[in-house]
């Protein structure tokens, strides 16, 4: 199956900022660009960092008392956390705001790939790298989204020809495909439990799929009686596992 790549969907015209680009210079780009953050690149074009505005927003919340501070550090001294958020606090360049290290993607990996990233790391933007780590776009929560605005024929298409006919070498009649706003409803009887668990797991990663409602039945459970590694219709078991 194709997967649409980062590549595809990211924008390539980046606003970037150095280390040593100004605090003000900073949130004059976010505000112009109607951004809510921007990668910080060294002299080679790679990425050391992200500034966003919650950075921006910490230098002025987080500015400390300046009696307090000291007072803090004559008895007690700051804790590691404390201590960045003071530094933030006085920051005066996108290299002292910024967050480092930064969470990145590469061009040629999926947008699932990058969707999952983004809800792992709580992040709305991602800067997209090339294979020598170089800050080649940016990637955001909205052209994530576009995957899901394939047509439904676009997807159903994508089901019969790469799922049920190329991998699994069934006749197209074999299953009753429907997609219906994303949804995919799998109907039809199949010769081995395998296959249907097969067809579920490959359904589900097709870009654009929402979900997938599983109707099919089987005529033999083999998923206990498979010798290891048996191969059916030329997809093993140790294959399947890793779905």
């Amino acid at each position: 199956m194709k997967h649409n790549k980062v590549g595809s969907v990211m924008t390539t015209e980046v606003v970037r900022a150095t280390y040593g680009t100004p605090f003000k210079e900073v949130a004059r780009l976010l505000g112009e660009h109607r951004i809510s953050g921007l990668p910080v690149v060294d002299e080679d074009d790679q990425v050391i960092g992200v500034v966003s505005e919650t950075d921006l927003m910490a230098h002025q919340a987080d500015a400390p008392d300046p009696y307090e501070l000291r007072k803090r550090f004559r008895f007690a001294g700051l804790t590691r956390s404390a201590k960045r958020r003071a530094a933030k606090a006085t920051a005066r360049t996108a290299g002292r705001l910024m967050t480092a290290p930064p969470v990145t993607v590469n061009a040629e990996d999926t947008i699932v790939e990058a969707a999952r990233t983004m809800a792992q790391h709580r992040v709305e933007r991602l800067p997209v790298l090339d294979e020598e780590h170089r800050l080649v776009g940016i990637v955001t929560r909205r052209d994530v989204l576009q995957v899901f605005l394939r047509p439904d024929t676009e997807i159903h298409d994508e089901v019969v020809e790469e799922v049920l006919v190329r991998a699994l070498w069934l006749a197209p009649s074999t299953v009753d495909v429907s997609v219906v706003e994303g949804v995919v409803t799998l109907a039809g009887h199949m010769e081995r439990k395998s296959e249907t668990e097969i067809a579920v797991s490959m359904v589900r990663q097709i870009d654009g799929v929402v979900a997938v409602v599983d109707k099919l039945s089987y005529r033999t459970d083999d998923s206990r009686i498979q010798p290891e590694d048996q191969q059916y219709h030329g997809v093993s078991e140790t294959w399947l596992r890793h779905l």
